[in-house]
């Protein structure tokens, strides 16, 4: 049975993390970590948008869904089958908790390999509909994302 909350949020971003991570030894923002995909091109657009760095989540094979501000050290892990199959209740937890604390995302980005986004479509199967979901496959491919950003009047 779907149910959605009674109210919209705003647009939700969710990326998927990347194998390339920035060296330190030291916890940092998971926005500031992660060296691939989109996430400079993110990171350069979003600068010191607190308040768009907010709507912005992780996707990280290691954590699960965190967001962006979320110190984390680098660490070295694919999302397996077996990964995702782990993975699965605590995306489910901390997407039900997102929608809950703030409301069904107006719109709802996934920018992340399909293993990742079968993990967010998961979480939402049978509970939420999302008005507007997108999703782009390609990682790298910051034009896609970049206009849906666009679309959204983010700076």
């Amino acid at each position: 049975m779907n149910t959605s909350p009674a109210r919209l949020g705003p647009p939700l971003l969710i990326v998927g993390c990347s194998r390339r991570k920035r060296p330190t030894l030291t916890p940092v923002p998971a926005l500031e970590l992660y060296e691939g995909g989109c996430v400079p091109q993110l990171r350069r657009r979003l600068r010191d948008h607190r308040t768009l760095r907010d709507q912005v989540r992780i996707l990280s094979a290691e954590h699960g869904l965190i967001e962006a501000e979320m110190p984390v050290l680098p660490y070295d892990r694919v999302l397996t089958d077996q990964r995702a199959i782990e993975l699965r209740p605590q995306v489910s937890a901390a997407l039900h908790h997102e929608i809950e604390s703030t409301g069904l995302p107006q719109e709802l980005l996934v920018a992340a390999e399909p293993h990742y986004q079968a993990l967010v479509t998961a979480a939402l199967a049978g509970r939420f509909t999302c008005p507007k979901l997108r999703t782009v496959s390609d990682i790298r491919d910051w034009g896609a994302v970049s206009a849906i950003l666009d679309s959204w009047g983010w700076p």
